[in-house]
Order: structure tokens, then C-alpha cells, then sequence
């Protein structure tokens, strides 16, 4: 595994038939073995066939491949289904871990003839390992410098022709030479609710859980378009169901057990709600500054606009505008309150007072 969160969850939300050993090795093994048991993004899944097939007719490697998108959407999981289709190993790895290029060399030179390599969040991988990555991925060699200064002496190292799956969940992080070098860029996008329907009653028969298709629409409903978080409800429902009921999902018991673990009818948990009624309540409904936002809250920065805000803004209650985040009239509706009738997102209409001013950013 890679070692960055974006391991630890998702990408568990397809079914892998025929699987075998206790629950806890289900449990982590959710994942589908081929691109017909992937359910969802079915135009990355029909791109990504051309170039497999395409390459295994020609008995060569594929292209190398950068998948882009949210965290959460199986950016993993098609990693290991494209080795799986090849029928070659997969090394993991992730972009931190990569600090110099001595480490990348290292993976490189281990490397056999077919192999996949996945490097998760590349966009993160250190500068000194992304050049040396640029040979690797263009003629299949890496020079190792050995040695400082006048004395230091280049020496070539061939590597086996490989294919490297990059993903990252900032493209736009991504530097222009890197992103250049991959010959297939697929973006994942969020899922249909219907989709994530499908994924819960899979997984819930692979995890031996009783449930309904209300139950499944409830739980697909509060999920972000993310298996991912569709999976870690599920789970939790199951625990309220098993301690608190007669063990089957309905819709009934997914809305009580989400009640409990704070999560709203949209998807809201309570840390998207406090980012809400502060911005709100405290500031009038903006416009304000993230740092001011993230100390109301009692939380990083850094927390509140990559965990938070993707997912208020593209639900239309938060707005990003030149002097702050500003509220809108659904985030108003949604803590039950009414917007007031001035109310304006973007540009000078946006209701502004002197107090505020030193909370743009």
C-alpha cells in the first residue's frame, strides 16, 4: 500500500467474487479484479480497455497512465485492475515517500519486464525524483550520480520497460514535463446515485449485511457521490442495525445510525455544518477569509478548504469569491434560516460592512 490516506478507505466498493478467509480480510478486500466487475465510470473503463487490449494484441507495455480526480473514486483500484488484466505484478508506492532519487532509482532498478508501477499522488513526488523519472519513463534508464562535486561520476542503469499509473487528486499541481510523459490521462468523476446503489448492495452481500433498496438509496444519498464514504457508512449502519436492531439495513435504520454519526440528508457532517453556521452566524454570511473561517471553527486551514470546501462548493452553498467565501441562499435554507433579501454571491453585490473588511483574503 502507499501509505497515504487515500489507502486506507475507498476504492473498497466493488465486489471481488469468490473471495475466501475471515471478516476482517473481506472487510479490506472489497476491491474488483477486472474491468467489468468496476461499477461506475464508464467511459474511463471503456478508454482504458482500447489501451490494455490494444497493447497485449501489440505484446508490448501500455502507455503509461495518469488518473485524475477526487479523492475516494478507485483511482487505486483501477491500478490494480490494470495489472491484473496484464497479468504482470504491481509495485505501490506514493509520491512523499519518493524524497530522493536514490529511492526512486532503488524501485526502478527492481523492476521486471512488464511490470506496473502506481505512485499515488505524484504531484507530490520531490523534484531531484521527478527528473530522473522523466528518463525512466521516456527510454527505460535512470543515471545514477555517484559521488560530489568535480569527482561525481554519471552511470547509466537500464530498466526494464514498464508501465507507470500515476494518480493524483491536483492535476493541476502537476508539472508540465511530467504530465506531458503519460500517453493515457483519465479523469474520475463523481458517482451517480444509482451507481453508488449498486456498489452498497454489492458490498453488503459481501459483507454478509442485510439491506433493502431503501436502505440503499439512503446511504447513497448522504455518500458524496464517493463510494468510498458510501462504504464507511455502510459499515457504520451495519454496527447501529447489529447493537440496536434486527441487524437489516433499511431506510429506517440507515437515517437513526446517520443521525448518530452526524451525518445531515445531503451529506453534511458535523464539521461541514460548523463551517456553515459560522460563516453564517458569525460573519453574516460572508464574505471572510479561510484562516478566520478556519480558527472559528477550531480547525487547519488547510482542513477547511481541501476537506470541507470541494464538497460545499459544489453543492452550491459556498461560493469562492476574490474577497472570501460567501454563503449562499441554499446554505442559508439548509441551517433553516431565511437569506436575507440583499443577498448577492460574487462581485460587488456581495453585502459587505466596514467590520469585515480586514477578513478578505
Amino acid at each position: 500500500m502507499t501509505g497515504d490516506d487515500e489507502q486506507d478507505e475507498f476504492e473498497e466498493s466493488q465486489v471481488v467474487a469468490g473471495m475466501t478467509g475471515d471478516d476482517a480480510d473481506v472487510e479490506t478486500s472489497l476491491r474488483p479484479k477486472s474491468l467489468t466487475d468496476f461499477i461506475g465510470q464508464p467511459r474511463v473503463r471503456e478508454q482504458l480497455q482500447l489501451v490494455l487490449t490494444g497493447a497485449k494484441l501489440r505484446g508490448g507495455t501500455p502507455d503509461h497512465i495518469l488518473m485524475s480526480g477526487p479523492p475516494g473514486l478507485g483511482k487505486t483500484s483501477m491500478a490494480m485492475i490494470i495489472a491484473q488484466e496484464l497479468g504482470t505484478s504491481l509495485r505501490l508506492t506514493s509520491g512523499p515517500a519518493l524524497e530522493r532519487a536514490g529511492d526512486l532509482a532503488a524501485m526502478l532498478s527492481n523492476l521486471v519486464e512488464g511490470d506496473v508501477l502506481f505512485i499515488d499522488e505524484i504531484h507530490r513526488i520531490a523534484r531531484p525524483a521527478e527528473e530522473m523519472l522523466y528518463l525512466a519513463m521516456e527510454d527505460f534508464r535512470v543515471d545514477v550520480i555517484v559521488g560530489k562535486g568535480p569527482g561525481a561520476t554519471s552511470i547509466p542503469l537500464e530498466v526494464a520497460p514498464f508501465t507507470l499509473v500515476g494518480a493524483t487528486t491536483r492535476s493541476g499541481a502537476l508539472t508540465g514535463p511530467l504530465r506531458d510523459r503519460f500517453g493515457f490521462v483519465a479523469h474520475m468523476d463523481f458517482y451517480e446515485p444509482e451507481e453508488l446503489e449498486r456498489i452498497l448492495l454489492r458490498s453488503a452481500g459481501i459483507l454478509g449485511v442485510p439491506i433493502d433498496k431503501d436502505g440503499c438509496a439512503e446511504i447513497a444519498g448522504r455518500s458524496r457521490g464517493t463510494p468510498r464514504i458510501a462504504n464507511r457508512l455502510l459499515r457504520r449502519v451495519r454496527d447501529y442495525a447489529e447493537v440496536r436492531g434486527d441487524g437489516t439495513v433499511t431506510k429506517d435504520t440507515a437515517k437513526a445510525a446517520l443521525v448518530v454519526y452526524d451525518v445531515d440528508q445531503l451529506g453534511l457532517d458535523r464539521l461541514d455544518r460548523a463551517v456553515l453556521s459560522a460563516l453564517i452566524r458569525s460573519f453574516g454570511g460572508g464574505p471572510v477569509g479561510v484562516s478566520t473561517l478556519a480558527v472559528a471553527v477550531g480547525e487547519e486551514p488547510a482542513t477547511v478548504e481541501e476537506v470541507c470546501e470541494p464538497f460545499l462548493v459544489r453543492a452550491g452553498m459556498v461560493a469562492r469569491t476574490p474577497r472570501g467565501r460567501v454563503a449562499t441562499a441554499a446554505a442559508w435554507q439548509h441551517l433553516g434560516l431565511v437569506p436575507p433579501p440583499d443577498l448577492a454571491i460574487g462581485g460587488i453585490s456581495v453585502r459587505t460592512n466596514e467590520s469585515q473588511q480586514g477578513l478578505f483574503e
